[in-house]
């Protein structure tokens, strides 16, 4: 019998004054001793208890019994884990290799498998080298190793990807240094060798996937691979590249979120790499002096207090140790390792100070009744951002506030030349585009017959002051609200609350005579000139300053991309497929949530209650859909269908006949088309999806359509559609001609179809073509290719080299 013993030390109980518990783990080896008692494994665990988290941290082997015990029979509440054999145990339980050995020795597998390529295809890369006087025995100059990557192809297209690669091998041992150094260069005066004997040739077939498997894994780890290296060097050493890299790592750490990017590009400058080896470390204990401030790179990590045990548990992208800095006061806790190979990002001190200092001497806060309802940061002059302008030299960019005293501040901000389109001045354009995410329309229409000043009474001062505050006031929101109607422009017609708020601006200012003589000879010249900058057509006719048609463009004004546009009041068609490939098809608003269409196929005859809606892609695929999903027709993917079948048929469901493609070419229609001819109709069509695009659907697209109310990005998502279908439809095309000769001259017009897209400046569909021709399906056909005429061939290789696919 063998006893593990598992130590907790006072800091990690959960009853403050015991010093210690002990957990007896017995294995009972003989298999004479029939069932296990009562009180051991169950066959399943509960997730969070203490037998849960033995089973997940010992590998215990199957062909044994096993026992749990504890010394005291209280019920225990286990909140730290460290795992210690007895000095007396003679042998030790089989571990299972770690996860970073196995990814270790994935890497060195992957070695191998270069290594042997390079032999095979570049045989005069490993040799005998001499500099400086001195021999180096079989090694390869980095700058030679990079180009042999990158001959190979598989996914490689840059330098810096192929650098990555390499350090990815030598901080694995793949790959050595002659001098031992640990940062892979791309000179030729730096060497290095492949460790280990020559690797034995294997067949061509099962050498190349072998090696695309590799260079799929060493490609992956590559980019985390060069940004430790840029984190390991000191902070004066960083290249620019390597800073910029640093910076786009804090943009997705959550940690530093809140911060602005001007800060972000400091902390890279400054952080520092610290990596431990072993769990139960400990960073630093409570009471010590705070010398740095830490953010979780890798791992997780304990926070204990003397009174109270563990506290919480920090992971990847939380930080650590900042109040001790801020305050000047000692640690208010100890920082235990959790796990191993923890990796932190540190600021030391004197730089974290330095940096708040320089970001509190830059922010400028307006407080009332006791809150803070504006937060502003100073940037410099010449920044185009969300910044008003302010007198004299510096501009402050809106860090936060509540959304009253924004709009309030991007008034008293406005001049009257202000438009949403100058890319000098952003303020306007990003409330414009952004104030339905924390101010919905309601809200803001509100607002703005609420800073509408109705009298000369309501503001202070002189009559002639009066006056003149008032006229201006009504002016800055006259034109904000024009620029909000010259954005948004037919997409208000069906919102209610905008049209009524529209209406009820007009009456106030047809009560105003020199406001009116002033909408008169400003509004129409200004939705002219909006119309020309997107295309439309001649002027405005005669506008009444009572009606709400002073704001919205008339029948004959409507934008160029109107007949094909998606409006969120829309209704768009849903097949939905029933188990039996059987399809009904509803027209339904194009926002409807998925508990509005199982309401609307409930009212069908043969529909039942219980069943649930899912899309299944043409793998056969399922996933099952929420409730509160809204525009599920618009956003399906390509080959996606959407079935409505009971919870126990899901897993049963085959894809419609529909979704596995066609079986028929279409090469002899194409035919009677020219490439140029097709380019002009890829390139017209292409056109009107992307006219149909509201700028403002990216924002929603970002945000998540699902968060915001009212709101599609059907225009969006049918674009990007566009892209796929047309990327498939050249190599389903090439696929289905069956003879070498006609699918020869099949790809020949596709490759000139993509020359005279680029021609036409249409890259969207020059690159979905492109990525069609290169599919690996296409590129396998040798024989095709060989039929292409040189000057052909040519032209392919010149647009390739636009994708980066060429080094």
């Amino acid at each position: 019998m063998e006893t593990w013993r598992l130590q907790f030390h006072p800091s990690e109980v959960g009853w403050p004054g015991e010093s210690r518990w002990q957990v007896g783990l017995f294995v009972e080896d003989s298999p004479a001793l029939g069932a296990p008692q009562v009180g051991s494994l169950p066959d399943v665990v509960p997730e969070g208890t203490l037998l849960n988290m033995v089973l997940r941290r010992m590998h215990l082997p199957r062909s044994c019994s096993y026992r749990l015990l504890l010394e005291h029979q209280r019920p225990s509440r286990i909140q730290g884990l460290r795992w210690t054999p007895l000095t007396n145990s003679e042998e030790s339980l089989d571990f299972s290799v770690s996860l970073e050995q196995a990814s270790t020795e994935r890497v060195l597998r992957a070695g191998k498998q270069l290594h042997r390529h390079l032999l095979a295809t570049c045989q005069n890369l490993i040799r005998d080298r001499k500099y400086h006087l001195r021999l180096y025995r079989q090694c390869c100059s980095g700058r030679e190793l990079v180009d042999g990557i990158l001959a190979l192809g598989l996914g490689v297209h840059s330098r810096s990807q192929a650098v990555g690669i390499c350090q990815v091998l030598l901080d694995e041992g793949a790959l050595c240094h002659v001098k031992h150094d640990w940062t892979f260069q791309d000179r030729d005066t730096q060497f290095y060798r492949f460790p280990g004997p020559e690797p034995e040739p294997s067949g061509v077939h099962e050498l190349e996937e072998e090696l695309v498997e590799a260079m799929a894994l060493l490609s992956q780890r590559g980019p985390d691979a060069l940004l430790t290296v840029a984190l390991r060097k000191p902070p004066g050493q960083r290249t620019d590249e390597e800073l910029e890299l640093i910076f786009e790592e804090l943009l997705h750490i959550k940690a530093v979120a809140h911060l602005s990017n001007s800060v972000k590009r400091e902390l890279a400058a400054v952080l520092l790499f610290e990596p431990h080896s072993k769990a139960g470390t400990v960073l630093f204990s409570q009471g010590d002096k705070g010398t740095s401030w830490y953010i979780i790179w890798k791992g997780s990590v304990n926070v204990v207090t003397h009174g109270k045990g563990l506290v919480t548990t920090l992971h990847e992208g939380d930080d650590f140790g900042q109040l001790a800095l801020v305050n000047d006061a000692p640690r208010a806790a100890t920082i235990i390792l959790r796990e191993d190979n923890c990796h932190f990002l540190r600021v030391d001190k004197q730089d974290f100070n330095r940096i708040i200092k320089d970001v509190e001497a830059k922010t400028m806060r307006l407080e009332e009744h006791g809150k803070v309802v504006l937060v502003l940061e100073r940037t410099s002059q010449g920044a185009a951002s969300s910044c008003p302008p302010t007198p004299g030299r510096n501009r402050y960019t809106v860090m936060s506030g509540t959304p009253e005293k924004i709009l309030e501040l991007l008034l008293e901000a406005m001049r009257p030349d202000s438009s949403a389109h100058d890319p000098t001045e952003t303020f306007l354009s990003d409330f414009l585009l952004t104030h339905r995410v924390f101010m919905p329309s309601t809200q803001l229409c509100t607002a703005l017959l609420h800073q509408y000043p109705s009298s000369p009474r309501d503001a202070g001062g002189s009559e002639q002051e009066r006056n003149i505050y008032i006229c201006n006031k009504r002016q800055q929101i006259l034109r904000l609200v024009s620029q909000w109607v010259a954005l948004y422009g037919p997409m208000l017609h069906t919102d209610p609350v905008a049209s009524s708020f529209l209406q009820k601006l007009s009456d106030l200012v047809s009560k105003d005579a020199r406001l009116s003589n002033l909408l008169r000879e400003h509004w129409p010249e200004r939705r002219r000139h909006h119309r020309m900058e997107n295309g439309g057509g001649s002027a405005s006719p005669q506008i009444k300053a009572r009606n709400m048609s002073v704001w919205l463009p008339g029948p004959d004004e409507s934008l160029p991309s109107s007949n094909c546009a998606i409006r969120v009041g829309d209704k768009v068609p849903y097949d939905i497929c029933r188990p039996d490939h059987s399809v009904l098809t509803l027209q339904l608003p194009v926002t409807a949530s998925v508990r509005e269409v199982m309401a609307a196929l409930a009212q069908e005859d043969g529909w039942t209650k219980g069943q649930v809606l899912v899309k299944v892609n043409s793998a056969g695929d399922a996933i099952g859909l929420q409730p509160d999903a809204r525009g599920v027709a618009t956003s399906l993917g390509l080959n996606e269908r959407l079935f409505v079948v009971n919870p126990e048929e899901v897993h049963e469901l085959t894809p419609h006949p529909e979704q596995l493609g066609p079986t028929v070419g279409s090469a002899e229609g194409l035919d009677l088309v020219s490439a140029k001819d097709l380019a002009v109709q890829l390139t017209d069509h292409d056109w009107n999806l992307f006219n149909s695009i509201h700028q403002v659907e990216l924002i929603h697209y970002v945000l998540g359509p699902q968060h915001l109310r009212d709101v599609t990005t059907a225009n969006l998502e049918r674009f990007m559609r566009r892209f796929n279908e047309l990327q498939y439809w050249v190599a389903t095309e090439l696929c289905l001609c069956p003879v070498p000769g006609p699918r020869a001259q099949l790809l020949r017009k596709f490759i000139k179809l993509a020359a005279h897209l680029k021609e036409q400046k249409n890259l969207n569909s020059f690159f979905a073509v492109m990525f069609g021709l290169s599919n690996s399906a296409i590129s396998r056909l040798a024989h095709t290719w060989e039929r292409l005429p040189h000057k052909v061939r040519k032209l392919y290789s010149a647009l390739e080299r636009l994708l980066g696919f060429q080094p």
